[in-house]
């Protein structure tokens, strides 16, 4: 039991830091704040004890992204960034660069999603967070 419980300590570390990190670029910004917040859910995701959670977390990093407005938000899924914005991709419009980078996480994401190991789908977790940081 101890060992399961240290193995996800390194991603809760990282799912925590993150967000701070993020807050760099502008704390006040709409984006800055869902992306910090999809961060801490890729961190989640990559931490996860199983398929189902890698997958959940993912959704939310995705939620997160797209916004409610998005075609890939599930609605039956939580929205960790509910009243934040529009979605960190609709809210970073105007900025190519960051745009890009967003794109490419949610790509990430959504591979991950669909990711059939646990394995895989942490894979996937951790290049959102390679994606996502500086974001």
């Amino acid at each position: 039991m101890a060992m399961k419980s240290i193995r996800w300590i390194p991603a809760l570390v990282l799912a925590c830091a993150l967000p701070l990190a993020a807050q760099g670029a502008d704390p006040g910004s709409a984006a800055t704040r869902q992306v910090s917040t999809a961060s801490a859910h890729a961190g989640m995701a990559l931490g996860a004890a199983n398929l189902k959670m890698a997958h959940a977390h993912l959704q939310h990093v995705i939620n997160c992204l797209v916004g409610p407005s998005g075609q890939a938000f599930d609605a039956d899924a939580e929205n960790p960034c509910k009243g934040m914005g529009e979605g960190a991709i609709v809210d970073a419009k105007g900025d190519a660069a960051r745009e890009s980078q967003l794109q490419a996480a949610l790509n990430e994401a959504q591979q991950g999603l669909h990711a059939t190991t646990l394995a895989d789908a942490q894979a996937d977790a951790q290049k959102v967070l390679s994606s996502l940081k500086g974001q």
